[in-house]
């Protein structure tokens, strides 16, 4: 696994850097992916006037998004639920990415006692094995954004109650690049 950088490099070297650090970068933006830095890496190096990062997250979401529309590309399915499944479970207490141990933080929190947390994270830990009966091959991935628990689990409800699964790798898409949005605001690449 890459290590994450602290910070990421300019924009405009991107084009030019080795891909261990493209692979970083991908990493620290996404989550470690094999799968991501394959569809990626040729996407940047082929768009070398990508002007900033919102830029480059919305490419990579875009190549995403192809992959999950694409009848042409072998296995394109199974290939863009491995981009998505990289993201850790909702609540999972091993978390490898520091950034999604930061996200998940608060969820691992709750204003009750412990037999109230130990319920909620049980909740959580039965909605992500149903979501991902549902779903087979997906992970349910969402933005947080300081929402709660409850919120978050309503949410992965509606969306396993919907059972369209095209729709889900869209939102998941999206989720993803929201994270990476918001990863690179904290990374200072985007004001």
């Amino acid at each position: 696994m890459a290590s994450t950088a602290a910070t990421l490099p300019p924009i405009s070297s991107l084009s030019v850097v080795d891909d261990e650090t493209l692979k970083s970068v991908l990493d620290a933006l996404f989550e470690p992916s094999a799968d991501l830095h394959a569809l990626a890496i040729p996407g940047i190096r082929g768009a070398p006037n990508l002007a900033s990062y919102a830029s480059l997250i919305e490419h990579v979401g875009d190549s995403m998004s192809r992959l999950a529309q694409s009848s042409a590309v072998p296995d394109a399915r199974a290939k863009l639920h491995e981009i998505l499944g990289s993201h850790p479970r909702l609540g999972e207490k091993k978390v490898e990415s520091a950034q999604s141990r930061a996200e998940q933080a608060h969820l691992n929190t709750s204003s009750g006692g412990s037999a109230e947390k130990e319920e909620e994270a049980a909740k959580l830990k039965a909605l992500n094995e149903e979501y991902e009966a549902r779903f087979p091959g997906l992970r349910y991935v969402v933005f947080v954004n300081g929402r709660s628990r409850p919120v978050v689990m309503q949410n992965m409800r509606e969306r396993i109650d919907r059972g369209d699964i095209k729709a889900e790798e869209q939102e998941a898409i999206q989720a993803m690049v929201d994270i990476a949005l918001d990863r690179a605001k904290k990374l200072q690449a985007i004001s």
